[in-house]
């Protein structure tokens, strides 16, 4: 919970900051656009190297502890100084995210015996919990930031982020043989693990460069994605015809994924610089609250709310042998954005004479990307597990979270799309220009979930018993 805090309080200052004229680093909102998409690739893409060290090396238990210190580390970089520092800071929360995101997802996956029909519903329930961090971070670190002070809002993610590691210290006990280093018992391997430690440290500098040029991030993604799937390719070749079927179905999976958070993960970008220029801060108009932050935590709000209440009903829609399969569930979930993105097209339709729209309208529509989220989301990182081999879980959730990072990557080429070309912008400018793109994504999102509904029967044939 406290590591979703640090993660999610970052990522909703992420473009405030970098298009703050103050104390910020005063950028164009296309540049922050797509400076928030290579950020959030690399930090995506680093979950795949990390997933792979954990299989082999490490453990998910010393993945989890050695990206938590980095990520702390960061964090207390950027409190330091986050205008001369913020990439270098970056840098180090971005390799330790990559150690610590994609480990602990398959450590809940082992919590539970294949063919158990709960893991969805535990999977669902787990999301739910994480994002009670992504509640008060969202919302406490932005907050703290515009109205305070941007060097206590980057401390107090280091803080409880210090909080996460303490408390998986004292109750990783309770986990039995789950997530133990493959080396435990072979003293001689034991200099593999330092060699991770140190080079894991060695690589800052390149990522501080890469991730500060955005050029570099695309060199960067169009060679780890290709390489990612000639290894993935390489150990399908070490398995059964019937684990082949299994990972292809996964991989299909993977690549509608990389739609789904291109459009979602807006929320971090275009969203957050739209909620800042043309979003109101009245709820109900009379309910005083920022923008950015109910940009940033009104999702988690609505996941903790649901995903409880979305979990009991896979499971009494399974006892009545009507639950869909997880094909037409990744269907639904695109069909609930184009839904969501419709409805902050429709935000312009509610706008004043200065191009402020209301926070009601705005909040409706991410109560409707929940839905899709949770369609998506958790069932992806369950199906994950279901279909890879057990050496492979960590690899093939690594991919799940690199499907990501190109999702990010892609969501800050799309923002940078829908910023206004006008050099003084107005509000109503910003409004038109954001809200046509959100139309687009809409039709785009549609269009895919059509598509999966009807491609459901063969990918269905490659899971084979899998549900």
């Amino acid at each position: 919970m406290w590591e979703r805090f640090c993660f999610y309080g970052m990522r909703g200052m992420l473009t405030v900051f970098m298009i703050d004229k103050v104390i910020g680093l005063n950028m164009a909102e296309d540049v922050a656009n797509l400076q928030y998409g290579a950020t959030q690739a690399f930090v995506y893409a680093f979950t795949f190297i990390g997933g792979f060290f954990a299989d082999k090396i490490l453990g998910f238990r010393k993945s989890l502890f050695w990206g938590g210190i980095l990520m702390i580390s960061g964090s207390c970089i950027l409190a330091f100084n986050p205008h001369d520092f913020f990439f270098f800071g970056l840098s180090f929360t971005i390799i330790g995210t990559g150690f610590f995101k994609p480990n602990i997802s398959t450590m809940v996956g082992q919590l539970y015996h294949a063919g158990d029909a709960r893991r969805d519903a535990g999977f669902s329930l787990f999301y739910s919990g994480i994002n009670i961090g992504a509640l008060l971070g969202g919302y406490a670190c932005i907050t703290i930031a515009k109205n305070y002070s941007w060097h206590l809002a980057f401390g107090f993610a280091a803080i409880v982020m210090t909080i996460s590691l303490v408390t998986f210290v004292f109750t990783q006990r309770k986990m039995g043989p789950i997530g133990i280093s493959p080396f435990k018992n072979d003293a001689g391997k034991k200099w593999y693990e330092y060699a991770v430690y140190a080079g894991s440290l060695i690589c800052i500098p390149a990522i501080m460069i890469m991730v500060s040029k955005t050029e570099y991030t695309d060199y960067f993604m169009y060679t780890i994605g290709p390489l990612s799937l000639l290894y993935i390719f390489y150990e399908m070749t070490k398995y059964s015809p019937a684990e082949k079927k299994k990972l292809l179905a996964a991989l299909v999976f993977i690549l509608f994924s990389i739609l789904f958070w291109a459009f979602y993960e807006q929320s971090g970008g275009s969203l957050n610089i739209f909620a800042a220029n043309n979003v109101s801060n009245k709820l109900f108009g009379s309910i005083k609250l920022d923008p950015n932050g109910v940009n940033n935590s009104a999702n988690a709000l609505f996941v903790i709310l649901l995903a409880p209440l979305v979990g009991i009903a896979w499971i009494w829609m399974a006892n009545k042998k009507i639950e869909p399969n997880t094909v037409v569930k990744f269907g639904l979930g695109f069909l609930f954005l184009a839904a969501a993105f419709y409805t902050f097209y429709a935000t312009r339709f509610f706008a004043d004479q200065n191009g402020i729209v209301p926070l009601d309208v705005f909040t409706l529509a991410y109560f409707i990307i929940t839905f899709g989220e949770l369609c998506l989301s958790p069932i992806g990182l369950s199906i994950m597990t279901k279909l890879s081999p057990k050496p492979l879980q960590g690899v093939m959730m690594g991919m799940w979270f690199l499907a990501s990072a190109y999702g990010q990557y892609v969501a800050g080429i799309l923002g940078a799309g829908m910023t206004s070309p006008k050099d003084n912008a107005t509000a109503m400018d910003k409004l038109v220009s954001y809200t046509d793109g959100y139309q687009q994504l809409g039709l785009y999102a549609l269009i895919a979930g059509i598509v999966l509904v009807i491609i459901s029967p063969v990918v269905r044939k490659l899971m084979q018993e899998v549900k």
